[in-house]
C-alpha cells in the first residue's frame, strides 16, 4: 500500500514583507539598453518615452520626471507661486514630505482631519480652515485610494485655491472614471522602490497647464534659460530624472494595470478573512471610486485588546513585517505648535497598520498572515 506524504501547515521560511516589486524581462532589457546606448544625443530617449507615455496614462498634456515625488511636490509649489507667509492645508495623515515640501518654499501647512473610512482628506475639515492666507490644497490618495476631488475642487474654486494632487500613493487610482494626476491644477507623483510601479528612487509632475510645468521645469532644472547655454535666472534646484530610471519606469507603466490587479486580488484574500471580524477596519472602495490598494490595511478599534504595537511584534515574531500608518504629522517635534484637532486622524494614525502588499504575494501568503492577526486579535 502506498504511504501518502504528511503535509503540514504553511509557515514562511523568512520574514514577509510589506512591499516589493515585480521586475521582468521586460525592465532588464529596457534598462540594459539604456546603460549600453543611453548616452549623448540619446541621454533622455527613454525619459522622454516615459513622460510621454505617463501623460497619456493620467490623461494629461504634460508630464515630467523627476529624481523624487518630494522633489515633484516641491516644483509644484514653486509653479504655484507658493511662498513665505502662505498657507497650504494638507491633511494630517500622509507621508512627512507632503509637508515638509511646504516648508520648503517657506508656506505654512495646515493640517486638517481625514475620513475614517477612505483615511482621506475631509471636504468639511478642509473647507473649516480656509483663512483668507490660504493660497493652496494638497489631497493626498492615500494607500491608493483617492481622496473625494469633485468636493475638494469644488471648495478650492469657490475660494481661488491651487489644487495639487499628492498621487505618490496611487498611480493608476481613479475617481468617477478619470485616473488621478489629472484631477487638479498639477500632480505629483512617486516611484519610490515600495510603490506599485517602481524606479528605485524617482517621481513626476502632470498637468494639463502650459505656465504650470514650464515653471515646474525651470524650477526643477536649476532655472535654465533655454535662450543661451549654461545660462541661469534664479537659484533653482536638482530634480531631473535620470534616463535608467526612465527606462525602469517606462517597462513598469506598460504592466502597470496588471499590477493594480494583483493589488486588488491580494486585498480580496484578505478580505475574506478579515473582513467579518469584530474590531478591524478594512480599507474600503467608494462607489465613486477605483482604489489602487497600493497598501492593504488594518485600523483597530480603540477597545480591541491589544494594542497596534503589540500586535505589530506579535506578527514580527511570526515571520510577518507590518507598517504603522503614518503618524499625524502634528505629532513630530518641527510641527507641535499645531494644535491636534482632528479627531479621525489621531485615530487612524495610532491603530492603523499596513500589512505585507507586494505585487508577488500569493495566496497562500495572505491567507497565512490574514489568518495570524485573527488568531491574535481575538485571543488579545
Amino acid at each position: 500500500m502506498k504511504k501518502t506524504k504528511k503535509t503540514s501547515a504553511y509557515y514562511p521560511e523568512k520574514l514577509l514583507l510589506t512591499a516589493g516589486p515585480s521586475i521582468s524581462k521586460r525592465e532588464i532589457e529596457y534598462v540594459t539598453d539604456a546603460v549600453k546606448t543611453g548616452w549623448n544625443e540619446n541621454f533622455r530617449d527613454y525619459l522622454t518615452r516615459f513622460e510621454e507615455s505617463f501623460a497619456s496614462y493620467t490623461n494629461t498634456k504634460y508630464a515630467w520626471g523627476t529624481s523624487s515625488g518630494t522633489g515633484a511636490l516641491h516644483i509644484a509649489l514653486l509653479a504655484c507661486d507658493i511662498k513665505k507667509g502662505d498657507e497650504v492645508i494638507v491633511p494630517e495623515i500622509t507621508f512627512v514630505a507632503t509637508s515638509n515640501a511646504v516648508e520648503f518654499v517657506g508656506a505654512k501647512p495646515v493640517f486638517v482631519d481625514v475620513e475614517p473610512d477612505t483615511w482621506c482628506m475631509d471636504p468639511v475639515s478642509f473647507e473649516k480652515a480656509i483663512t483668507p492666507k490660504t493660497k493652496a490644497v494638497i489631497p493626498v490618495h492615500l494607500y491608493g485610494h483617492p481622496a473625494n476631488m469633485t468636493e475638494i475642487n469644488r471648495i478650492a474654486k469657490k475660494h481661488g485655491l491651487y489644487v495639487i494632487e499628492d498621487a505618490c500613493p496611487a498611480a493608476g487610482a481613479e475617481v468617477r472614471g478619470k485616473r488621478v494626476g489629472g484631477l487638479s491644477d498639477i500632480a505629483a507623483f512617486s516611484f519610490q522602490g515600495a510603490k506599485t510601479l517602481v524606479t528605485g528612487e524617482g517621481g513626476m509632475i502632470t498637468t494639463n497647464n502650459k505656465k504650470l510645468f514650464d515653471k515646474a521645469v525651470y524650477w526643477g532644472n536649476h532655472a535654465k534659460d533655454h535662450s543661451k547655454i549654461f545660462w541661469h535666472t534664479n537659484v533653482g534646484y536638482m530634480y531631473r530624472m535620470a534616463n535608467i530610471l526612465g527606462a525602469l519606469g517606462l517597462a513598469q507603466l506598460e504592466r502597470n494595470d496588471s499590477f493594480v490587479e494583483s493589488k486588488k486580488k491580494i486585498f480580496s484574500w484578505y478580505e475574506e478573512i478579515l473582513g467579518s471580524v469584530k474590531g478591524i477596519h478594512l480599507n474600503v472602495e467608494k462607489p465613486w471610486a477605483k482604489n489602487i490598494y497600493w497598501m492593504s490595511s488594518v485600523v483597530l478599534d480603540t477597545d480591541i485588546p491589544i494594542k497596534r504595537d503589540k500586535l505589530m511584534s506579535v506578527l514580527k515574531k511570526r515571520n510577518i513585517d507590518t507598517r504603522p500608518f503614518f503618524y499625524p504629522i502634528s505629532m513630530f517635534p518641527m510641527y507641535k505648535p499645531q494644535p491636534k484637532t482632528n479627531p479621525n486622524a489621531y485615530w487612524v494614525g495610532t491603530h492603523g497598520i499596513n500589512l505585507p502588499s507586494g505585487v508577488c504575494l500569493k495566496k497562500q501568503q495572505v491567507e497565512y498572515i490574514a489568518n495570524q492577526v485573527k488568531d491574535i486579535v481575538q485571543k488579545g
